[in-house]
């Protein structure tokens, strides 16, 4: 198997698992008159999480022996790249918010009803800046018929699972007593 293809499912399984455990570690904060806190008391969590890696990382490239020069034939890939961590730790905080925001509809289950939303809005959201990103090499007019139904059915699917899943409804319906066979 390709070594990207593991990466990304590594990936897939990461951020599959981070919702929910995202959600129980906010559920697990004292609620009370702390409960619109609970989110941002998990999220600091994150960002901790997020610079033991990078100090991990920082090691990798020790080890490897870089040269801790930055700046490629572009200029310099540091703001660019704290741009990109802006957008990702952006994206885990509102994450958190958009989890307190439906813990009381959804309970324990909110990250069955957000984390669909998410994953398959991001990649609509990503495939588009791509193509706006390479907009000069780009027909537009020609785009794949079938590209704007995956990006419709993506969207719809993700709604459906959000909706729809066993853990926001309850299980599946119950048959009630006017409809079992007499």
């Amino acid at each position: 198997m390709e070594t990207w293809i593991i990466y990304a499912l590594l990936t897939v399984l990461s951020w599959g698992v981070y919702g929910v455990i995202l959600h129980k570690g906010r559920g697990m904060m004292p609620m009370g008159p702390e409960t619109p806190n609970a989110g941002l008391k998990a999220f600091l969590f994150v960002c901790i999480a997020y610079a033991i890696i990078g100090l991990i990382a920082a090691m990798v490239l020790k080890a490897r022996g870089t040269n801790w020069n930055f700046t490629g034939a572009e200029g310099s890939a540091i703001p660019v790249s704290l741009i990109a961590g802006v957008a990702g730790a952006l994206g885990a905080f509102t994450l958190v918010l958009a989890l307190g925001a439906a813990a009381p509809i959804y309970k324990g289950a909110a990250a069955a009803a957000v984390m669909p939303i998410v994953f398959a809005g991001a990649p609509i959201i990503n495939t588009m800046a791509a193509m706006w990103k390479e907009r000069e090499h780009m027909d537009f007019k020609s785009l794949p018929p079938l590209f704007l139904v995956g990006c419709v059915m993506a969207a719809a699917g993700a709604f459906l699972v959000a909706k729809y899943s066993p853990t926001n409804t309850g299980g599946a319906a119950k048959p009630t007593a006017a409809a079992k066979p007499h």
